[in-house]
């Protein structure tokens, strides 16, 4: 059972990776830094929105409009934290003597 969360910490570490790396880019992408016409700079950015969008977009409903500042990558991984910290406190300590 520990392997399984172990696997798990591990997913959420890696999205927490993707959700950074999307932000990063949209900030990149909105100060026109990088060139969105080029063809690999729009693969990466189209797989980092598929990646984060559908979890992204349910958290932006219940957010209030902070006037185009978008802090749901915040919340996100705030949640990311929170799950992960109960993991490795609460359930894994349960199942190490099994």
């Amino acid at each position: 059972m520990t392997a399984l969360f172990t696997v798990i910490l591990i997913a959420l570490q890696l999205y927490t990776y993707v959700v950074i790396a999307s932000a990063i880019f949209s900030w990149l992408y909105a100060f026109n830094i990088v060139n969105p016409r080029n063809q690999i700079i729009g693969m990466i950015g189209q797989v980092l929105y598929n990646l984060t969008e559908p979890v992204l977009r349910p958290i932006r409903r219940f957010m209030p409009d902070l006037g185009g500042v978008d802090i749901s990558p915040v919340v996100l991984l705030l949640g990311i934290i929170f799950i992960q910290m109960i993991i490795q406190n609460n359930l894994m300590p349960m199942f190490r003597g099994f």
